[in-house]
C-alpha cells in the first residue's frame, strides 16, 4: 500500500477539473515529487494512465510504490519535464497527451530536507540542486562575480537591494568560504532591513540561487513549447505556479499562443507574416487561487496560482 504524502497537494481539486480527466485518458505530470497530482489523476478514473516526471532522485522510493499499486498506468520518467518532447518521442513517435499539468517551484519535501540546502530556515549545505547533479549554490556563492552574482538576485530573485547582497557576499568570502545556508542567510540579514510583511530578507536571494542552480524558467519555457505539440486536440495545458516570475512566463506563453493575443481578431490588420492560427484556447482569463478553506489547511497554497489554456484543433 501506499503512504500519506508528506506534503498537501495545492489546488487539487480545480487541477482535476481543469485537467478533465475524468474520462479516461493520457496525462503528463512533470512535476511527480509526492505524487500527489499523479494519485489523484489516476484515482479519478480507472481508465486514467499517467507519465510522470522528476529530476530528483530521491522520490525513486515513492516511484516503486506507485509502481507495484498501478501497474501499467504509471510511468516514470527520471528527466526534467522540460525534456517531454524527446521522452515521449522515445516510447512512440505518435504519443500524444489528453492532458499536461505542472506544478512548479521547490517540492515541500526539498525543503524540509536541511541536507538539500533549499532553506534558509534550516542548517544545511548550500546546495539547492534538484537533480543532486551540477553546480551547487555554494560554488556560486564563492566563485562568481559580484557583478554576476547580482545579476542573479535581480533577474530571479527581483531583489531591488541586489548590488548591496553581491558586495556583502564577496567581502564575506574573503574572510572564509561560505558553506551553508545559515552563513548565507546571515550575511544577507546584516545588509538588508526587515520586511514589513513578516517575511525573512534571505527570501529572495535563496529562490534566485534555486533557480538559478536548477535553470527552472529554462525549463518552465521548454515544456511551453513542447506543449503545443504533445497535446492532442483539446488536451489540456494545466500550470501551478507560485511566484511572479513563473506566472509571467505561463501567461504570456497563453495570450501568445491564443485567440487572446494582441491583434489576434479578424478584424485587426495583421501582416501577412504573423498571421497564425491560435494554437490555445485560454479557460482562465484570470487565475485561480485557493479558497479560504484550503488557504486555512495549507499555508503553502497562499501564493498559488493556476492557470488552464485547452489545445485547439490543428488547421492546415
Amino acid at each position: 500500500m501506499t503512504t500519506e504524502p508528506p506534503h498537501i497537494p495545492v489546488l487539487l481539486r480545480p487541477m482535476l477539473d481543469n485537467l478533465n480527466c475524468r474520462d479516461g485518458g493520457l496525462f503528463a505530470d512533470g512535476t511527480f515529487g509526492a505524487g500527489g497530482y499523479t494519485r489523484a489523476i489516476l484515482e479519478s478514473c480507472p481508465q486514467n494512465k499517467v507519465i510522470a516526471f522528476d529530476r530528483d532522485p530521491t522520490v525513486m522510493s515513492t516511484v516503486r510504490e506507485f509502481q507495484a499499486r498501478f501497474g501499467e498506468r504509471f510511468t516514470f520518467i527520471p528527466q526534467c519535464f522540460g525534456t517531454i518532447e524527446t521522452a515521449l518521442q522515445a516510447v512512440c513517435d505518435s504519443v500524444k497527451l489528453d492532458g499536461f499539468v505542472l506544478d512548479l517551484g521547490v517540492s515541500s519535501m526539498q525543503i524540509d530536507q536541511p541536507e538539500r540546502g533549499f532553506s534558509f530556515r534550516f542548517e544545511g549545505p548550500l546546495d539547492m540542486r534538484m537533480s543532486c547533479n551540477g553546480i551547487p549554490a555554494e560554488e556560486i556563492v564563492n566563485t562568481f562575480s559580484e557583478q554576476k552574482l547580482a545579476d542573479i538576485l535581480y533577474r530571479y530573485g527581483e531583489e531591488k537591494l541586489s548590488r548591496r547582497i553581491a558586495k556583502a557576499i564577496v567581502s564575506a568570502r574573503v574572510q572564509k568560504p561560505i558553506k551553508t545556508t545559515s552563513e548565507l542567510a546571515d550575511i544577507v540579514h546584516h545588509v538588508m532591513p526587515k520586511p514589513r510583511d513578516g517575511s525573512d530578507s534571505a527570501m529572495r536571494t535563496f529562490q534566485a540561487l534555486r533557480i538559478f542552480v536548477n535553470d527552472e524558467l529554462g525549463e518552465l519555457e521548454r515544456a511551453l513549447d513542447a506543449s503545443v505539440r504533445v497535446l492532442k486536440p483539446n488536451g489540456r495545458l494545466v500550470v501551478v505556479t507560485f511566484h511572479s516570475l513563473e506566472d509571467r512566463i505561463v501567461k504570456n506563453f497563453m495570450i501568445e499562443h491564443s485567440s487572446l493575443r494582441p491583434n489576434a481578431n479578424r478584424h485587426a490588420f495583421m501582416p501577412e507574416a504573423d498571421l497564425k492560427t491560435p494554437e490555445f484556447e485560454v479557460i482562465t482569463r484570470k487565475p485561480i487561487t485557493a479558497d479560504a478553506q484550503e488557504l486555512a489547511d495549507n499555508p503553502r497554497a497562499h501564493s498559488a496560482k493556476l492557470r488552464c489554456a485547452v489545445r485547439k484543433e490543428n488547421r492546415c
